[in-house]
């Protein structure tokens, strides 16, 4: 089991960049697979980027592709998510989330959670 903690969130402009970090407690953080997802005021939580244990394997969602960027420093336990260009569309909460298996997009198989960070883009 590992404690997750999200920062870095804010109020951007659309255009903007926001670097989100995930700062884990807990034993064996490099053995696990890391996601980020979303949760926008209405809707359904939303897959955003993964990486397997190592950073070697990373997977996004269409809708971040060439923009987001997932990333993993395990000397520190930390998990990064980079947001350049952002959209109003990107505003939502953000949660990051560990698990065991690498490359998935299924929030179930993620079992542990972050408290979230709030994203807001204005246009």
């Amino acid at each position: 089991q590992v404690q997750l903690v999200e920062s870095g969130g804010g109020l951007v402009q659309a255009g903007d960049s926001l670097r989100l970090s995930c700062a884990a407690s807990g034993r064996y953080f490099s053995s696990y697979a890391m996601g980020w997802f979303r949760r926008a005021p209405g809707k359904e939580r939303e897959f955003v980027a993964t990486i397997n244990w190592s950073g070697g394997i990373t997977r996004y969602a269409d809708s971040v592709k060439g923009r987001f960027t997932i990333s993993r420093d395990n000397a520190r336990n930390t998990v990064y998510l980079q947001m350049n260009s952002l959209k109003p569309e990107d505003t939502a909460a953000y949660y990051c989330a560990a698990g065991p298996y690498s490359g998935s997009y299924n929030p179930s198989t993620y079992t542990d959670w972050g408290q979230g960070t709030q994203v807001t883009v204005s246009s």
